[in-house]
């Protein structure tokens, strides 16, 4: 199964508080961005930094960060990202979440903080990913560092759980990653991830979408394809396929398949059959937001075919959920909590 950052920026995530954050904003912790290091620059701070990065000589409890989750959900693994922090990396870290209502401070002292990950050392200049065991629902992270020091990122990983209060009686996004809308499967990466097809956001340039190599050999049949699932089956009423900031690759046609089953746990997806019309062959414009109406009922996941190769910005599929998906995350709800 493909994990969310349930923490990064785009899904809504948020540092909410630092114990300091002297030579690194906090807010970097979040960052959809990959780190990076110009060394030999500095500000009125020091050398610039791309992290959260404190002060010397933190004292015995060390240094702490608290993230907002975008969304609420399951974690199921952590990366304290040290990337260009060396000299000037924390000694080790634990991980802790809590669930919180909306409004309620995670700085409180009344808050009641579970531990994901016990002391782990932590590598300079590298990925630390650790995993995480528990299976409940959370709304916010806390990561404690052992000492002083710098991290460039903070991932957390795992599935979105959603509130299915959310869901009743409305339209939603359901291929969204906030609604628990997850990418599968996609034939190619070479230039871009297909992962920000699901983005809550709007595509900012053309580096903030799906991009696929030029393909060689053409032909009628010839494409690219993503898979997309939902979080529970739902009735479609809209498929939108934004080409925004592609100008002279986007992809020319896109088909829209869709199923009506789920993987089973030997197979996975490569056994699941796309065989539900949702959108047939239809032609792209570049650079623009194209909505299509369509009325096609209990869909589990969709497979987007893009012809023959080049550019997507965003795929949002709209619709509600059936009977039958809503008493579905009514379940997941209830046993994450």
């Amino acid at each position: 199964m493909h994990r969310v950052d349930l923490a990064v920026r785009t899904l809504g995530g948020s540092v909410v508080a630092a114990s300091d954050e002297s030579f690194g904003v906090k807010e970097r912790l979040v960052d959809p961005a990959e780190p990076a290091f110009v060394p030999g620059t500095y500000d009125l701070r020091g050398e610039v930094v791309d992290g959260w990065e404190t002060r010397r000589h933190a004292g015995r409890d060390g240094d702490w960060a608290i993230v907002r989750l975008g969304a609420p959900g399951r974690i199921h693994a952590v990366d304290v990202d040290t990337r260009f922090f060396s000299g000037n990396h924390p000694t080790a870290c634990c991980v802790e979440a809590c669930a919180l209502d909306r409004t309620a401070d995670p700085t409180s002292a009344a808050v009641r903080w579970t531990p994901l990950v016990d002391r782990a050392v932590l590598a300079p200049d590298a990925h630390n990913l650790l995993a995480v065991d528990d299976r409940r629902r959370w709304t916010h992270v806390r990561l404690r560092l052992a000492s002083d020091g710098g991290v460039a990122r903070l991932r957390a990983y795992g599935e979105v759980i959603p509130d299915p209060a959310a869901w009743e009686d409305v339209t939603v996004e359901v291929s969204g990653l906030e609604h628990g809308g997850r990418l599968e499967w996609c034939s190619d990466s070479f230039y871009s991830h297909a992962d920000v097809l699901l983005a809550p956001d709007r595509p900012r340039n053309m580096g903030d979408g799906w991009e696929t190599r030029r393909r060689r050999d053409v032909g009628p049949d010839t494409h690219d394809a993503v898979l997309i699932s939902f979080a529970a089956p739902a009735d479609l009423r809209r498929v939108e396929i934004d080409t925004s900031h592609f100008v002279f690759n986007a992809s020319t046609a896109v088909e829209v398949l869709g199923s009506r089953t789920t993987p089973d746990d030997d197979h996975g997806w490569a056994l699941v059959p796309f065989d539900v019309p949702v959108l047939p062959r239809t032609a792209l414009i570049a650079d623009a937001r194209q909505v299509f109406r369509v009325d096609v009922a209990d869909v589990t996941a969709l497979r987007v075919a893009a012809y023959p190769d080049g550019g997507i910005a965003r795929v949002r599929a709209l619709g509600t959920p059936t009977a039958a998906g809503l008493a579905q995350l009514r379940r997941m709800w209830e046993q994450s909590a």
